[in-house]
């Protein structure tokens, strides 16, 4: 039962995006839109807003707290990449935080790994509740071991097929990241961290 959920969400997600995507893009282009950073929204031309959650007063941290708070509460999320001008997208269920930064983990071998590699431009959906996320940015290696270990301890289970010291474990962080929180009854929330 609980698969069948999931990929009903997933089905819901995917249609809501499409239709997200060619209705929000068209109206928060920088031709047709203007920021007012004290208003905290952004205002169109046609009168649409979003609320922007990064005001002046909420910190980084909590940002990135707000997003790996949500992700962890949907358990399964969808990361999208691409391989020259294919999309590519896959369930994903690791994400951390690690000195202040969201974390997620995968294997070098794996080809989710070479695509971001090519091209660190990623984006990823959750959805759970009646509300949906997007985040899009890029992905960064890192390499250093003590980050490789924090994502291993807070995700055991992986421990018998990646380790800390091994060449296949990679740990990736966003930057330069956007975050909206979308449902069908507010307006859209953004949110932004990871900052270069």
């Amino acid at each position: 039962m609980k698969k069948i959920v999931k990929l009903i969400s997933l089905a819901l997600c995917s249609v809501i995006l499409l239709g997200f995507s060619s209705k929000t893009d068209s109206k928060t282009n920088p031709a047709t839109s203007t920021t007012s950073k004290q208003q905290g929204k952004i205002e169109s031309k046609n009168g649409g807003t979003k609320e922007i959650m990064s005001t002046p007063g909420k910190s980084m941290e909590e940002n990135v707290k707000l997003v790996y708070e949500f992700l962890k509460k949907c358990e399964t999320y969808y990361l999208a990449t691409v391989e020259g001008d294919q999309p590519r997208v896959r369930p994903f269920g690791t994400v951390n935080i690690f000195e202040g930064k969201l974390y997620i983990q995968t294997g070098k071998v794996k080809n989710v790994s070479k695509q971001i590699q090519a091209n660190p431009k990623v984006e990823l959906c959750a959805y759970a509740d009646g509300k949906w996320l997007r985040v899009a940015g890029k992905l960064v290696r890192d390499e250093r071991v003590e980050a490789k270990k924090n994502m291993l301890d807070n995700y055991p289970s992986l421990k018998s097929m990646y380790s800390p010291e091994d060449d296949n474990t990679e740990v990736l962080f966003f930057e330069e990241a956007t975050a909206t929180f979308y449902s069908f009854t507010e307006q859209p929330k953004v949110i932004k961290f990871g900052a270069k």
